[in-house]
């Protein structure tokens, strides 16, 4: 069984910085892809920002200059930093990790929880 759980989400004003963290455990081979995305009150889920195992990273022209996505393979976590944050930055934030249980199995995507951030004077 794989899991990946979110942290690091809350309440910060207009202007300031958080950073979450997406940790995957259990059963777990290779991690390819990993991504964020966040869903917004009566909104679409989207993508936040994306970053393959080899660190290369995109990032949604939304969060462009303020986000920045990092991974650390040796501990199976992803983090989001982000900065300058913006009430429009408000959502609950999901991590999502394309994974390879074993050497023979299919690569699967798997979701966290989700951790919500809302930014409020």
């Amino acid at each position: 069984q794989v899991q990946l759980v979110e942290s690091g989400g809350g309440l910060v004003q207009p202007g300031g910085s958080l950073r979450l963290s997406c940790a995957a455990s259990g059963s777990i081979f290779s991690i390819y892809i990993m991504g964020w995305y966040r869903q917004a009150p009566g909104k679409q889920r989207e993508l936040v920002a994306i970053i393959d195992s080899g660190g290369r990273s995109n990032i949604a022209d939304s969060a462009k200059g303020r986000f920045t996505i990092s991974r650390d393979n040796a501990k199976n976590t992803m983090y989001l930093h982000m900065n300058s944050l913006k009430p429009e930055d408000t959502a609950v934030y999901y991590c999502n990790a394309a994974i390879r249980r074993n050497s023979d199995s299919e690569i699967t995507m798997y979701w966290g929880q989700g951790t919500q951030v809302t930014v409020s004077s």
